[in-house]
C-alpha cells in the first residue's frame, strides 16, 4: 500500500549477544537494513564493549543516518541494540529515536521496544508525581522508569524487568541491555512479533526472521508471549512465569506490516498473504479479464485471487523504488505528485480489460482514489477493487496509527458511496472470519480489534495525546 492513506506500525527491533570485540555494529546495521519497513522516521544502535556504552540515533533511514565514519566510531563490541521506529503519534523528533540508553546508579542500561503502552499516561504521572524527568513522550522512556526503579531494590536486572512487566500495560516486544546481560521479553498477548536466532555464538532477537536472514543466522524459536529470555556469558536462560497462552498477535503483521519472506509463527508471511486472496477471490467474485495488485503489498493477495478465480495475474503497475514514500510528503499537493511519479500504469495490461484491482485495505480512501484515476487514465474499461483485509472500524491501541475513527472511510461511508468516492466498478472487503484464518496453522491466535472493536486486553476510556505537543491555546482548562 502507498501512502498517505496507511496505516503504519510503530517499530522494528534488533539485538545481538557475542563474543568479545565482535563487530556487532554491522551486523546490526545489515539487520536493520532489513527491518526498514518497519519504520523510517528514525533509527539508532547502541554497542556494549564490555559495559562501556556507545550509541548513535538520528532522524532519517538506515543508510543515510549510519555513514561509514559513523560506523566506524562506534568500534567494537560483544553486545548491540538496533532501532528503526515510525511514530504511531506524536511530533517528529529526534528525541523519540531509540536505543534509549540511560545511566543509573547499578550502572548503564539501553532499550529498544516495539509496541503501544495502554497505561502510558498513569505510569508516567507516577514517576514524574517522585520526581523524573522526561525528555520525549516515548513510551520507551516511561519503560525506562519503571525498570529502573525496579533495579534499585531488585537482585538482577531480568528480575526488575519481570517485576516491570507486572505494571506495564499493552503491547511491546523489548529488548534491554546491561553492562553483561542482554534481555528480550514480549508482553503476554504477544501483540508484537518477536524472534530468536543463532550465528555460531551470537545469540540474536528481532522483530522478522528477515532480519536473521541478512546476516546469515538461523531461526530458533519465537520468543512466547509474556516469556522473559535472558542472555549471558552463561547461555540462555528462559522465564516463563508470564506465560498465559499462545497470546494474540496483530493479525496486520501477516496483512501489511511485516516483509513477505519472514516466518512468523511458523508461518510464511507471503504464502499466508496468497491465502487472504484466494479467499477474496471465494467471498468477492468478479467477472474480468485481468487481476493486479498495488505494489508490493497488493501483489501477493493478488497471485491468491488470480489462482483463485481463474482470472490471468498481470504486472499493473511499474514502482519508482527511489522516491520516498508518499506519506512523508508534508502537504497534500506533494503527496498527490509523489503518487504519480512513484507509481506509474502499463497500458498493455489494463487498456480495454476489466481489471480487479488487489490493495491490502483502505484507510482514508484518497490514495486508492489516486491509483483508480491512474488505471482509468491508462485505459481500463472497468475496475473492481477487492480489499485483502476487512473494513477499518475501530481505533487501534497496540501500535498501529489508527488513532481516530473521523479519519477511517468505512467509518463514514457505506460501501456503495465509497465505490463512487474512489471511483471503482465495484468494491469488495475480506471477512473479519477469513482474515483470521490466512496464516493458516500459526502457533498463535489474533487480535481483529480494528475490525471488530472487541480487544484481547482492556484498553483505555479515552485514548489522549500528549500536553506537550499541544499549544497552550489548545490545553483548555490546564494549570501551567
Amino acid at each position: 500500500m502507498l501512502l498517505s492513506d496507511s496505516i503504519r506500525e510503530e517499530c522494528g527491533i534488533f539485538a545481538i549477544h557475542g563474543s568479545k570485540n565482535s563487530d556487532v555494529a554491522a551486523q546490526t546495521y545489515l539487520a536493520l537494513y532489513a527491518l526498514q519497513h518497519r519504520g523510517q522516521e528514525s533509527c539508532g544502535i547502541a554497542v556494549n564493549d564490555d559495559g562501556v556504552f556507545g550509541y548513535h540515533r538520528d532522524l532519517g533511514l538506515v543508510p543515510d543516518v549510519f555513514t561509514r565514519d559513523i560506523l566506524a566510531g562506534l568500534g567494537k563490541g560483544n553486545m548491540a541494540l538496533g532501532h528503526v521506529r515510525y511514530a504511531s503519534e506524536g511530533r517528529k523528533s529526534r528525541s523519540h529515536a531509540q536505543p534509549l540508553v540511560v545511566r543509573h546508579i547499578k550502572g548503564n542500561m539501553a532499550l529498544a521496544f516495539n509496541g503501544c503502552l495502554t497505561n502510558a499516561d498513569e505510569l508516567r504521572e507516577e514517576v514524574e508525581l517522585s520526581g523524573a524527568i522526561f525528555h520525549s513522550a516515548s513510551d520507551i522512556e516511561i519503560i525506562s522508569h519503571v525498570i529502573t526503579r525496579e533495579r534499585l531494590t531488585a537482585r538482577s536486572i531480568e528480575e526488575a524487568v519481570s517485576a516491570a512487566m507486572g505494571k506495564l500495560k499493552g503491547a511491546y516486544s523489548l529488548v534491554v541491555m546491561s553492562p553483561s546481560k542482554l534481555i528480550a521479553c514480549r508482553d503476554a498477548n504477544g501483540f508484537r512479533p518477536l524472534c530468536m536466532g543463532c550465528k555460531d555464538d551470537n545469540i540474536i532477537f528481532a522483530s522478522e526472521t528477515c532480519a536473521l536472514d541478512s546476516i546469515g543466522a538461523t531461526l530458533v524459536r519465537e520468543i512466547e508471549p509474556g516469556e522473559i529470555v535472558v542472555v549471558d556469558q552463561n547461555g540462555v536462560n528462559s522465564n516463563r512465569a508470564r506465560c498465559a497462552g499462545k497470546g494474540t498477535l496483530c493479525v496486520f503483521e501477516f496483512v501489511y506490516f511485516a516483509r513477505p519472506d519472514s516466518v512468523i509463527s511458523g508461518v510464511n508471511v507471503h504464502e499466508a498473504r496468497q491465502r487472504a486472496g484466494e479467499y477474496l477471490a471465494m467471498e468477492n467474485p468478479v467477472e474480468a479479464d485481468v487481476v493486479i495488485g498495488v505494489p508490493d503489498s497488493g501483489i501477493p493477495a493478488a497471485l491468491g485471487y488470480a489462482r483463485e478465480s481463474g482470472i490471468p495475474y498481470g504486472i499493473g503497475f511499474i514502482k519508482n523504488r527511489y522516491i520516498d514514500r508518499t506519506f512523508i510528503q508534508p502537504t497534500q499537493l506533494e503527496r498527490e505528485l509523489s503518487v504519480k511519479i512513484k507509481l506509474n500504469a502499463i497500458d498493455s495490461t489494463v487498456r480495454g480489460k476489466r481489471v480487479v484491482l488487489i490493495d491490502d485495505s483502505i484507510v482514508r480512501g484518497t490514495t486508492c482514489g489516486r491509483i483508480v484515476r491512474l488505471l482509468r487514465e491508462a485505459g481500463a474499461k472497468e475496475v473492481h477493487m477487492r480489499v485483502s483485509a476487512p473494513p477499518f472500524m475501530h481505533l487501534c491501541y497496540f501500535g498501529t496509527s489508527i488513532d481516530s475513527r473521523e479519519n477511517l472511510i468505512a467509518c463514514k461511508m457505506s460501501i456503495p458511496e465509497i465505490e463512487k468516492w474512489i471511483g471503482v466498478d465495484s468494491l469488495g472487503y475480506l471477512s473479519v472470519e477469513s482474515v483470521a484464518k490466512m496464516a493458516e496453522n500459526a502457533a498463535c491466535g489474533f487480535c481483529t480489534g480494528c475490525f471488530t472493536g472487541e480487544y484481547p486486553a482492556p484498553v483505555p476510556k479515552l485514548k489522549k495525546k500528549t500536553r506537550f505537543d499541544h499549544k497552550i491555546s489548545e490545553r483548555a482548562g490546564e494549570e501551567e
